[in-house]
C-alpha cells in the first residue's frame, strides 16, 4: 500500500503519521535517538548530519516545549533553523498556506516542521513541497503527534525494554488527544499486547475499540498491573460543550494520586506530555515522585527529534 511517509525504498522521507509506519522504521527512529543519549542524558556535542540544511519551524499553534525542543534538535544537528512569526506572517493577511511554503522553498528551505490546528495540514504540505523537501508533523488539530509519541516510546523503551511484555494505560482525554492515537498505533505496531485506555465515557472516540485497545472507566480495573501509565492533558481548549461537570470531579476520579497509582505495578512509570495540570489530572505527588519519567521525556524528546531530522534529511538527499 503506498504511503506518503516513505520513497519507493521503504524509507522515512516524511514523518506525518505514526499510523501505518512499519516496525522497522519506528526501531530505526528509536535506534537513531540512542546515538544521542548517554546514560540518560544527551551527548554533549554537536552532529554535523544537518549541516547546510534549512530548516523552518511553521507553527501556526502555540506550543513552547515541543517548538524549543525541535529548534535545539536542528541546531544540535548543526541545521540553519528560522521559525516563522505566525502573528506577523502572511497567513494573518490572508494568504494561504500552500503559498506561505511556495514562498519560503523559494528561500531554500529543506525541512519544514509543521504545527497547525487542522488536522492534515502537514500531509498537504508534504503533498505539493519540491522533491527533497522533507516535512515533519510536529502536531495537527487532534489527528496526529508522531514525535511525542516516538519519545513517549523511546521512554518506555528506556526504562522497560521489551514491548512485547508490557501493559500500558493511556488515561484521559483520549477524545481530544493526538498524543494517544499516535501513542495506540505505536504501540501496536511495536508489538505491546496489552494497550489500555482508561477515561468516561465522554472523553472517548467512538470505535475507538477497533484500535485494538481494551476499554476501561474506572482506575482501579484499568491500571491494575500496568508496567506503564501515560497521562494525557486535558484538551480543554478543544471542548466546545460540557464533558465534564467540573475539574474537581474530573481529579477525583481520573486524576492520578499516589493511591492510584498502587494500583499499578509498584515499578511502574508515569509519563505525560505536558504542560501538566497539577490537581486535574496529575497529582504533584506523583508528578514529583520517583516513578514519574516526566523530565527525562523532555530530554529523549530532543534526541527522537535530532533523530527524525537526521533520517529523513539523509533519505530525502538521496532523492536529488
Amino acid at each position: 500500500m503506498y504511503n506518503p511517509q516513505l520513497n519507493a525504498q521503504g524509507e522515512l522521507i516524511h514523518l506525518l503519521t505514526t499510523e501505518g509506519l512499519p516496525r522497522r522504521i519506528l526501531t530505526q527512529i528509536l535506534d537513531k535517538a540512542a546515538e544521542f543519549v548517554s546514560g540518560g542524558e544527551l551527548v554533549n556535542q554537536k552532529f554535523a548530519d544537518l549541516a547546510g540544511t534549512s530548516v523552518f519551524n511553521l507553527f501556526f499553534e502555540n506550543s513552547t516545549r515541543t517548538r524549543t525542543t525541535f529548534e535545539i534538535a536542528a541546531k544540535r544537528l548543526s541545521a540553519d533553523v528560522a521559525s516563522l512569526n505566525i502573528q506577523a506572517s502572511s497567513t494573518a493577511k490572508g494568504e494561504t498556506l500552500l503559498d506561505t511554503v511556495h514562498n519560503i522553498e523559494a528561500m531554500g528551505a529543506n525541512l519544514f516542521v509543521v504545527r497547525h490546528s487542522d488536522s492534515g495540514a502537514a500531509h498537504l504540505i508534504a503533498k505539493h513541497v519540491k522533491p527533497g523537501v522533507a516535512v515533519v508533523n510536529a502536531g495537527d488539530g487532534r489527528h496526529a503527534h508522531p514525535t511525542q509519541a516516538m519519545l513517549d516510546m523511546f521512554t518506555i523503551r528506556h526504562y522497560k525494554g521489551d514491548f512485547t511484555k508490557l501493559r500500558i494505560a493511556i488515561v484521559g482525554d483520549v477524545l481530544h488527544s493526538r498524543v494517544a492515537r499516535s501513542q495506540i498505533h505505536a504501540l501496536s505496531t511495536l508489538g505491546c499486547p496489552d494497550i489500555r485506555v482508561i477515561a468516561p465515557k465522554t472523553l472517548l472516540p467512538t470505535g475507538i475499540e477497533q484500535l485494538g485497545v481494551h476499554v476501561y472507566h474506572d482506575m482501579e480495573s484499568g491500571l491494575k498491573d500496568v508496567d506503564v501509565v501515560a497521562m494525557l492533558r486535558l484538551q480543554n481548549e478543544r471542548m466546545a460543550g460540557a464533558y465534564l461537570p467540573s475539574s474537581h470531579e474530573y481529579f477525583k476520579v481520573y486524576g492520578l494520586t499516589p493511591e492510584k497509582l498502587a494500583y499499578a505495578k509498584p515499578d511502574a512509570i508515569v509519563l505525560h506530555p505536558g504542560p501538566m495540570n497539577r490537581g486535574v489530572e496529575i497529582d504533584s505527588a506523583v508528578a514529583d515522585g520517583d516513578q514519574a519519567v516526566i523530565l527525562p521525556q523532555v530530554t529523549f524528546g530532543i534526541a527522537v527529534r535530532m533523530a527524525v531530522l537526521s533520517i529523513v534529511a539523509a533519505n530525502q538527499r538521496e532523492l536529488l
